[in-house]
């Protein structure tokens, strides 16, 4: 224990869309402990998309934690998806389900950034209409903190997805109210990367008031440069080229990039993990290797599509099969539809691109990372640690620690497993591909 003190350990915690991750690092980034402990997620209905909220982001956090064996961390911060919101009660237990991203009970029909898109907001008008009785109303990072803590606190980072609720100094009550709630019901706000709280159990460990999933991945990829493209392989596919000033790009969205003095461009799609999930459920796993020239094509909007549709109508459809096709050809089909839906953000950018850097649990996915490579013509660098998103969390860890003075000192952190290079063989069959994916898109229901 003394040698774990010594090193000053801190822990990040990532509530994802199937589990949470939580890694332990130490002042290097070198991974001394890890764990992931899986939830479901549930749909209802075609357009909803919910946790069981004590399940995943209240018991799934402190089973994380205690997970990590024994240890004395100097600071623990959570990650999670945004938005996220549930209806609490006294006790600071869920008593509604966890609505997330992309849920039509937050849909505005808005295109702006996430920030601006006021889908939390419409969360909490339904939550109000639902339980009006109830103690507050928290997102993720809030119900895990108050699990951590006792203190329902969130960081200023996540507060800002509140937006217009938050007016980037605090709650604005005016706004809150027409939302059907008071400003009491929601939580604290305190400053990103200080210490908010203590966590309950350690002696000496602070808690940080938590991020953005996304976020934590930024800070140790290392896609920093212009040029770069940061790919999530995540339960959500997010695409971001890196920029060097902000630019409006149709139907997308550009947020600074913790890298100082760029920009990021791009933004979510339903095109990831749940989409290869179920394609496999479907298909089953494929016994055979695929061929270049015998694959068909999927529209991949089993639940809608956001950037750059922001639809969430959209659906999935399967094109050019026949009887030659087996389940090798879908399977392959699916990872080189998410794959497209990446190419087609990246030819957004103004800046041409010159490498991938694929960060999530997905970069344990083969061929979904050969398929990136392939059909953007472009290389693929992995990260090592597939738990990004905690790992970049544990270093905001340290921040509030007072063990470290700039995000930008995260760079020693970064490593990648290896390159990924297009296959030729695979390449030019994927440019036939993608031109019949953009035709689809040009002539289907609901194109733009």
């Amino acid at each position: 224990m003394c040698a774990e003190v010594a090193q000053e350990l801190t822990v990040g915690i990532d509530i994802g869309t199937s589990s949470v991750k939580a890694v332990a690092a130490d002042p290097d980034g070198n991974i001394v402990a890890r764990t992931r402990v899986p939830h479901p997620w549930s749909v209802p209905s075609p357009q909803r998309f919910e946790h069981d909220a004590k399940r995943a982001w209240f018991d799934g956090t402190r089973a994380a934690l205690a997970a990590l064996g024994d240890i004395e961390p100097r600071g623990v911060s959570v990650a999670a998806m945004v938005p996220s919101l549930c209806a609490v009660g006294s006790d600071g237990l869920p008593v509604s389900p966890g609505l997330l991203y992309g849920d039509e009970r937050g849909y505005t029909g808005a295109t702006s950034s996430p920030v601006e898109s006021g889908e939390l907001a419409a969360f909490m008008r339904w939550l109000a209409a639902e339980h009006p009785d109830a103690h507050g109303y928290w997102p993720a990072q809030a119900v895990a903190n108050y699990a951590l803590s006792g203190d329902a606190v969130i960081s200023t980072t996540t507060a800002s997805t509140a937006f217009p609720l938050f007016d980037w100094v605090g709650w604005d009550a005016a706004r809150v109210e027409r939302s059907g709630a008071r400003v009491e019901q929601l939580p604290r706000i305190a400053v990103s990367g200080q210490p908010a709280a203590r966590v309950t159990g350690f002696a000496d460990a602070v808690l940080e008031p938590g991020t953005i999933d996304a976020m934590g991945d930024q800070v140790v990829a290392g896609a920093d440069n212009v040029g770069d493209v940061l790919v999530l392989l995540g339960t959500t596919l997010i695409t971001w080229a890196v920029i060097p000033e902000p630019t409006d790009v149709a139907n997308c969205f550009t947020i600074p990039h913790t890298a100082p003095g760029t920009f990021l461009m791009g933004g979510p799609s339903n095109a990831g993990g749940l989409f290869l999930h179920w394609v496999r459920s479907i298909v089953g796993e494929p016994s055979e290797a695929p061929r270049p020239d015998r694959v068909p094509l999927w529209i991949p909007y089993p639940r809608g599509e956001r950037v750059p549709f922001h639809d969430p109508d959209r659906r999935a459809g399967l094109h050019d099969l026949d009887l030659t096709h087996d389940a090798a050809a879908v399977r392959r089909a699916a990872v080189e539809a998410a794959g497209f839906v990446v190419r087609r953000i990246i030819e957004s950018s103004p800046v041409p691109a010159q490498r991938i850097v694929a960060a999530g649990g997905g970069t344990r996915v083969d061929d979904w990372v050969q398929a990136l490579a392939d059909c953007t013509n472009l290389p693929v660098d992995v990260l090592a640690v597939p738990e990004s998103g905690a790992l970049g969390t544990a270093f905001l860890a340290r921040m509030a620690a007072g063990l470290e003075d700039s995000m930008a000192d995260a760079r020693r952190w970064v490593r990648y497993d290896r390159r990924v290079e297009p296959d030729p063989v695979w390449v030019n069959a994927c440019e036939d591909r993608y031109g019949r994916f953009l035709q689809l898109h040009a002539s289907g229901p609901g194109a733009h």
